[in-house]
């Protein structure tokens, strides 16, 4: 059995799970019963868990394609932990179960991972480029346009574009009217 600590603010992280079960026993595993019965939570040991970020995969629908190359394409996976743990994941076969951090919705847990659920890893997702240097040409600076956010109500020049319409359509109803 092991244990594993999700702390609620985590974000660019997914779990990787084997599922050892046949295939004729993965979707009573994995899907939430109408009674509200869910084993896979249970095998979790998680008391929260949203199924629309639980990704459960069947290694043979993926053809070709390697777990690890899934895994980079679906979830963004990176960092030397993934590179390392590669020749391990693709010589999985059957289910896996990928779980980002999303799917512990915000709530820090204690898991405990029980038959027939085997922890693979924890993995990083890539959290893309980080933001360049501080524009400085002149036409970088300036000041936005616009009302104030502390203006009242109703004193935009929307408004004033709006009763403006309005006045030219009844001048133009009333020119018709006596013509």
């Amino acid at each position: 059995m092991t244990t594993m600590n999700i702390n609620g603010s985590e974000t660019g992280t997914f779990r990787l799970f084997h599922l050892d079960l046949p295939p004729e026993a993965v979707e009573r595993f994995t899907a939430m019963a109408g009674t509200g019965e869910w084993p896979l939570k249970y095998g979790l040991g998680a008391t929260k868990l949203r199924p629309a970020f639980v990704d459960v995969v069947d290694i043979r629908d993926l053809g070709d394609m390697p777990l690890s190359r899934y895994l980079v394409e679906a979830h963004n996976a990176s960092g030397p932990d993934f590179k390392a743990a590669k020749p391990q994941i693709d010589a999985l076969k059957g289910h896996v179960i990928v779980l980002p951090s999303q799917a512990f919705d915000n709530t820090s847990q204690t898991l405990t991972i029980a038959a027939p659920l085997r922890w693979i890893g924890t993995f990083h997702e890539d959290q893309g480029r980080t933001r360049g240097a501080k524009l400085r040409s002149a036409s970088a600076q300036g000041t936005l346009t616009g009302p104030d956010a502390n203006d009242p109500p109703g004193s935009t020049n929307t408004l004033k574009l709006v009763l403006a319409a309005v006045a030219v359509v009844m001048l133009i109803a009333i020119i018709v009217a006596l013509l």
